[in-house]
């Protein structure tokens, strides 16, 4: 069994309404083969996402990132308390362990996982995998305040002329508690919405997978049927894009510098 430390990023899925198809895009995409008896995606055998049927049409088609956790229970009270909302209370999933849906106070979803007996990532931070978290809000202060209290996240604030950007650019990097905040440990960070983003999009968690090259990963995308939402753009962590996928479901795809 993997141990993943409390409140970072051990798992993340998608709920598509045509499996098969999704298997077919992220297949080509990342290099993904797929597990014939669990809905579990593989890079090189090693276990990297999920893609499963989705069985309510009333939910959105969208990737899930999902938080570990020694104690669902105890950590979903927690999300109460400080501001947040169960969407679904924790729930048994035989061998994989216990999970839960929660939302931070300004609507982003995330999952929690208590770990089972063969679960969450077996690779990350390679081409074809996961590598970073972003939460999406246009409640900074609530949300910074909410994960500080409920995980304990240490929070940096980016250096806007670090990072290429003007006076405004307000993004937070988050590390895991009982670690030294900044780069070497981050695993996610906090982005503002502003008014460049639609209205009815709502706040949001998304995941980036790393990709060898950002163009041709759009390429290829749009070619499987996707759609780019952000152009690839350069910065100093690398080239990233944002893009949906043939269903609709929204992530980013970062090429580190060479």
């Amino acid at each position: 069994m993997a141990v993943f430390t409390q409140g970072t990023p051990c798992w993340v899925d998608a709920q598509l309404p045509d499996l098969e198809a999704g298997k077919r895009f992220y297949g080509e995409l990342f290099g993904w083969s797929f597990d014939p008896d669990r809905d579990e995606a593989l890079l090189d055998g090693r276990r990297v996402a999920g893609l499963l049927p989705k069985r309510d049409g009333r939910m959105p088609t969208t990737w899930t990132v999902y938080l570990a956790t020694g104690d669902a229970g105890t950590l979903a009270a927690r999300i109460k308390a400080a501001g947040g909302r169960m969407v679904m209370e924790p729930y048994p999933v035989g061998p994989f362990g216990v999970r839960a849906l929660a939302a931070d106070p300004g609507g982003a979803v995330f999952g929690l996982r208590q770990s089972g007996d063969d679960d969450g990532f077996e690779t990350v931070n390679r081409p074809g995998a996961f590598c970073w978290m972003e939460v999406y809000t246009r409640e900074p202060e609530a949300v910074d305040t909410f994960y500080a209290t409920v995980f304990g996240w240490l929070g940096r604030q980016a250096d806007p002329a670090e990072e290429g950007r003007d006076g405004s650019f307000d993004y937070r990097v988050w590390s895991p508690p009982g670690s030294r905040a900044g780069d070497d440990s981050a695993f996610g960070g906090r982005a503002v919405m502003t008014a460049a983003f639609p209205a009815a999009l709502p706040g949001h968690v998304l995941p980036y997978f790393a990709v060898r090259d950002c163009d041709a990963a759009c390429a290829t995308a749009v070619r499987l049927g996707g759609r780019v939402a952000t152009a690839p753009f350069d910065t100093p962590h690398g080239r990233i894009a944002v893009l949906h996928d043939n269903q609709g479901a929204r992530f980013a795809v970062l090429a580190e510098p060479a």
